[in-house]
């Protein structure tokens, strides 16, 4: 068995004269989350509905859980679930019928009950999917994807609609879903969830990859620190890839002026940093 869960290699994908992706190659380990980040039209939605299998490639080679997705297969489907960007149910079926009905398509799925408590609709259950609120309802669709006990999961923007608290619930369930072994695709406009949950990101821009690595370690300058200070009023701001040494000398020289470090800080580029950088001044040849 490979290690990759998801392999893309060269991948392209022309409508026409328009080439939407352009050269992609990424692999996904098994039982790791992996963050597809891009801005809108960058290609990500095209590379995750190829690796879903519900769009063709123009070129280059995809394997998903060591299968090509162009070839369907009831098998490989019943080991993938899915949460699409929107859904839609029978409006009257309350949240532990459509989760039953759908369990009914798989060989062996999950409990229905546990299901539906692991994306904390447990107080729902018998609720009316027509009386779910908007966070309630991606959570309905979160448990659809899972119900079939699935070896890998894509989710595309899947707290989108949640309040802060709800989408502090989802990003428990990815991360029990990563404690059961899963491996799970993910693509987000939100940045800080990228940065709390993925393991490895690929940040995509114009159909190409700019960056792809752990989030703490990605793209031109992450590695350095910044360690900053008021000084007159007034932010000093130093970058260096030796904090400790660059410490010693600002606190050494303050002391012996008779001052304060004041506001002293020390961080690391966030990811929505990296990704603001990559993804407006990246020149991708």
């Amino acid at each position: 068995m490979s290690a990759l869960a998801i392999e893309v290699s060269d991948l392209h994908k022309s409508y026409g004269a328009l080439e939407a992706v352009r050269g992609l190659s990424f692999g996904v380990r098994r039982g790791e989350v992996f963050g597809l980040l891009g801005p809108n039209g960058a290609g990500k939605t095209t590379t995750v509905e190829i690796l879903e299998g519900y769009r063709r490639r123009s070129a280059g080679q995809v394997w998903v859980l060591g299968h090509d997705p162009d070839v369907r297969d009831r098998e490989q489907q019943q080991r993938v679930g899915i949460v699409l960007q929107s859904c839609g149910f029978y409006p009257r079926v309350t949240v532990r019928e459509a989760v039953e009905h759908f369990a009914k398509a798989y060989p062996r799925p999950r409990d229905a009950d546990d299901t539906i408590a692991l994306v904390g609709l447990e107080r729902k259950a018998d609720a009316r999917t027509k009386d779910l609120s908007g966070g309630q309802r991606r959570r309905l669709d979160l448990a659809l994807a899972l119900i079939g006990d699935p070896e890998l999961v894509f989710l595309d923007e899947p707290t989108t609609g949640f309040d802060p608290a709800a989408r502090r619930t989802a990003w428990g369930v990815v991360r029990r879903l990563k404690d059961l072994g899963k491996t799970v695709l993910l693509t987000t406009h939100y940045l800080d969830e990228a940065q709390a949950l993925a393991d490895r990101v690929a940040i995509v821009k114009d159909g190409r990859i700019v960056a792809q690595g752990p989030p703490d370690r990605l793209g031109p300058g992450s590695s350095r620190y910044r360690v900053s200070y008021l000084s007159d009023g007034r932010r000093v701001e130093h970058h260096t890839d030796d904090p400790t040494e660059l410490l010693h000398r600002l606190t050494r020289d303050a002391i012996a002026r008779g001052e304060r470090l004041e506001g002293l800080e020390v961080t690391r580029p966030t990811l929505e940093e990296i990704y603001l950088e990559l993804t407006s001044e990246a020149d991708v040849v």
